[in-house]
């Protein structure tokens, strides 16, 4: 991956440009990373759609549930992607067949698919892999909260 994708400069201007997120394999379970992230941007004010085929149709955090990103109701900015590594791929290809597709493809801590990041940055679509947004937000915008 290009080193210009992950640099401080362009993570800090996803996260302030960012306005909506898909956060895919996000749970109910408040002991989850994935639940505490959700938290985290949406009292940042973005407006997250939590994505979990298991849990399509019931709500997190108040939030309704889609099984998948072809459900969302409006486009979306990031694609969060909570997966293993195995899985990214398949949800990468998901976001890119949106219209539009997101502007950033965003893969958790631990979360790692070159060759997926290569398909969405042909595609126009930033990535950055290997990251949390919560610790990003939190490291390179100096919120605390």
């Amino acid at each position: 991956m290009p080193e210009r994708e992950t640099t401080d400069a362009v993570i800090a201007a996803i996260l302030r440009d960012t306005r909506t997120i898909a956060l895919v394999g996000a749970s109910a379970d408040p002991a989850r990373p994935s639940f505490g992230v959700m938290h985290f941007l949406s009292g940042r004010g973005y407006r997250v759609f939590p994505v979990n085929p298991g849990l399509a149709g019931g709500t997190i955090q108040g939030r309704r549930v889609y099984g998948r990103l072809a459900d969302l109701p409006e486009p979306v900015d990031m694609v969060d992607v909570f997966r293993k590594s195995e899985a990214a791929g398949a949800v990468v290809d998901d976001a890119l067949a949106l219209a539009p597709p997101p502007r950033t493809v965003w893969m958790q801590i631990g979360v790692r698919d070159d060759a997926a990041a290569a398909r969405a940055q042909a595609a126009g679509v930033t990535v950055v892999m290997d990251r949390c947004p919560k610790i990003e937000y939190r490291r390179l915008l100096g919120d605390a909260g």
